[in-house]
């Protein structure tokens, strides 16, 4: 009677696990944080669910999604009409939340700095390699700059992170967008390079005099000091939810499409460095469950996931986008 008993509870087991349903993505490490709450909260509030989801980078994400080897991909910099027109299905980007690049320092003795764009794109082309250089101390005349060489890091793979920085730096230097551009991996100067944000995160804060750039939530987690940016309004402003919330309110109305850029925005209180980032979704799934499963995890993203956006230093989607993107949801099949 009793292995009887044990057969039936292995059998129940195994026709569970063959039933699970399971979603796999990959892609972007600048929403990584707030994925992964969400997609274990989802998780736990659908028993039989598993969302796996792979921090790769961008660049990663666009190419495994556009050749059909996850059901879903996340990045920082919006496919272009060339990737999308070579993608196995018809992909959309779906905006998940907004959040900011800050540009982090390990310089002993100081803690509060300020960059202008002009300064930032120089010390990443190489015109600025000191830290008390002229016009680094200008901007902060109450620092005591030390002579130090300043250690350029950047991203070692294809990166939103850099998409977003380098987006930012084409638009307030000629130098830069003449030269590097905007790109996931541009031609950097510099050839201290770093894997991931926590990548980024950790060579910054292992490395005296050195500079760096990871998505607001990295910085906060690993006590580094980031530095404020002059807006074009003028205004020296340090990353917050409210600075990114305001970028998106200086900037044009989004596109059908969505991919929109909310760098250097307007605005009194805006910060500069902010971005959307986006899911890629096929139109339609090949496999119909899949399809119907994504759309609730979408679904849930833009209600119940904007409410946690902010606990992890995230600025939630304006509530006009919000219900644009949920219509954009429903359409999916």
């Amino acid at each position: 009677m009793r292995r009887v008993f044990v057969a039936l509870i292995l059998s129940a087991l195994l026709v569970s696990t063959a039933h699970a349903q399971k979603l796999n993505g990959s892609g972007a490490t600048f929403p990584f944080p707030i994925y992964e709450k969400w997609f274990s909260e989802y998780n736990a509030a659908h028993p039989g669910v598993e969302i796996r989801y792979r921090p790769v980078g961008s660049g990663a994400g666009i190419r495994q999604v556009a050749a059909g080897v996850v059901d879903f991909g996340a990045t920082d910099a919006p496919m272009t009409d060339y990737q999308l027109a070579s993608a196995r299905t018809r992909l959309l980007h779906i905006p998940a939340l907004m959040g900011a690049v800050v540009p982090i320092f390990n310089v002993s003795g100081v803690s509060n700095l300020r960059f202008s764009g002009e300064v930032l794109a120089d010390i990443y082309l190489g015109r600025i390699s000191n830290w008390n250089d002229p016009r680094i101390a200008k901007d902060n005349p109450d620092e005591s700059l030390p002579n130090r060489r300043i250690l350029v890091v950047h991203r070692a793979e294809a990166s939103g992170t850099s998409y977003i920085f380098t987006d930012y730096l084409s638009k307030v230097s000629s130098a830069w967008a003449n030269g590097p551009g905007r790109d996931t991996a541009p031609n950097w100067p510099s050839r201290m390079g770093a894997v991931r944000n926590e990548g980024m995160a950790r060579s910054v804060r292992a490395t005296e005099g050195a500079i760096g750039y990871v998505e607001l939530i990295y910085a906060l987690q690993n006590h580094l000091e980031f530095g404020a940016v002059r807006n074009p309004a003028g205004n020296w402003v340090k990353a917050s939810i409210e600075g990114i919330a305001a970028a998106a309110a200086g900037a044009k109305q989004l596109p059908a499409d969505y991919r929109a850029s909310i760098t250097n925005a307007p605005g009194e209180s805006a910060y500069p460095i902010s971005s959307f980032t986006w899911l890629l979704v096929p139109v339609r799934s090949s496999d119909a469950a899949k399809g119907k499963l994504l759309k609730d995890l979408l679904t849930w993203i833009i209600t119940t996931g904007q409410t946690q956006a902010q606990s992890l230093a995230y600025a939630p989607l304006p509530a006009p986008i919000a219900a644009r993107v949920l219509a954009t949801v429903g359409s999916l099949r």
